[in-house]
């Protein structure tokens, strides 16, 4: 290569560093495919054989290449590490027929490296402005629960004495009716109404930690037994099924009784109401060295991806109207956050819906 060629070819390669370092400068975080697509074509511009050359750019979720890639072709290509991990890779091809692998540079095998080294960096500062943004909405959220909380505290005091009240007066007046008459079957529904709001102002308060917590170490087995033997006439009257699986021995955790059992009783409800006419339910308690597993599986429709991050919201339900406040889910998440603990949904397979609660020993 003559001299002047080889200058020729070095200030490709500098013009080459200098659009892809104004590229990811100017780059938008919405489009970053386009940036992606851009580097290449500047990468193939930069090539000693550039009208032969196709540049290739893989990095999960993209796939994208400066011009039609030959059946056979050479290569050489450079990993792309996001956070020292490889997360794609950069290729550049020639069509096989034409050329070998002598005819690339080894000047442009260094500038392919350069550049692979910079979409690492552009992926990484993407990655990075990812999680600030979900770490943004998490922190939002927060807020907007411990707002709702003390918002929810407030008037659950304020509904308790009126609820007592048309409850107390209400049972007052039926006891002094007749069994049978209007009057009577009136006052029941008076009665059965305030009794579901007065779990509903409960609920409440659970979410709102209202509720005086007894913590103290439990055999949680009996716990989860009782739990399911509470249920027993509803799984009979759904027509559900259920297997239940805990281990022999006693499986002891610092937890409060009776809100445990209002977590059993509300995912087992919760899996009973979406069950079909003889579906499993599965409940399976795992003891680890430092933690101790709840599994709470069925085979209804499952969880739409959309709704999924919305279940543990309070007042959030799909549910028909009437058979649910959405405060059953918001108010067991909050008893297990209360213990320490986490719930995780995943799909059951081939359908239905898997709650995995995770409480730690110490």
């Amino acid at each position: 290569m003559t001299p002047e060629k080889n200058l020729k070819e070095r200030i490709k390669e500098l013009t080459c560093l200098y659009e892809v370092s104004s590229i990811i400068v100017n780059n938008d975080f919405r489009e970053l495919d386009k940036t992606l697509y851009s580097i290449a074509l500047s990468l193939r511009k930069a090539l000693q054989h550039n009208k032969y050359a196709t540049v290739e750019i893989v990095s999960e979720p993209f796939h994208l290449v400066s011009s039609t890639i030959s059946k056979k072709t050479i290569f050489i290509e450079h990993n792309i590490n996001v956070f020292n991990e490889p997360k794609g890779f950069i290729k550049i091809h020639y069509p096989a027929d034409k050329f070998s692998k002598k005819d690339f540079l080894t000047e442009e095998k260094k500038l392919l490296n350069t550049v692979a080294i910079n979409v690492g960096d552009l992926l990484e500062r993407v990655s990075i402005r990812e999680n600030e943004a979900v770490l943004k909405r998490k922190m939002e959220h927060a807020d907007r629960l411990s707002i709702l909380g003390e918002i929810t505290a407030g008037i659950a005091h304020e509904l308790n004495t009126p609820l007592a009240n048309i409850l107390g007066f209400a049972e007052l007046l039926k006891s002094k009716e007749s069994e049978y008459t209007q009057t009577s079957q009136d006052l029941d529904k008076i009665i059965n109404s305030a009794i579901f709001s007065r779990e509903v102002v409960k609920k409440l308060m659970f979410f709102a930690c209202e509720m005086p917590q007894n913590l103290g170490l439990t055999n949680i087995v009996p716990v989860i037994n009782d739990a399911l033997n509470l249920l027993d006439p509803t799984f009979k009257k759904n027509e559900v099924k259920y297997k239940v699986t805990l281990p022999k021995d006693e499986v002891l955790l610092k937890a409060d009784t009776i809100q445990l059992t209002q977590v059993v009783f509300n995912l087992v409800l919760n899996a009973i109401y979406f069950s079909p006419t003889n579906g499993l339910i599965k409940i399976t308690l795992d003891e680890a060295k430092d933690k101790v597993i709840l599994k709470i599986s069925d085979e209804g429709p499952g969880i739409l991806n959309e709704n999924i991050e919305k279940i543990f919201q309070p007042f959030f339900t799909t549910k028909t109207v009437g058979d649910g406040s959405g405060l059953g889910l918001s108010v067991v998440h909050g008893i297990i956050r209360s213990h320490r603990g986490t719930i995780d949904y995943q799909p059951n397979k081939p359908t239905g819906a898997i709650f995995i609660i995770t409480f730690p020993k110490q």
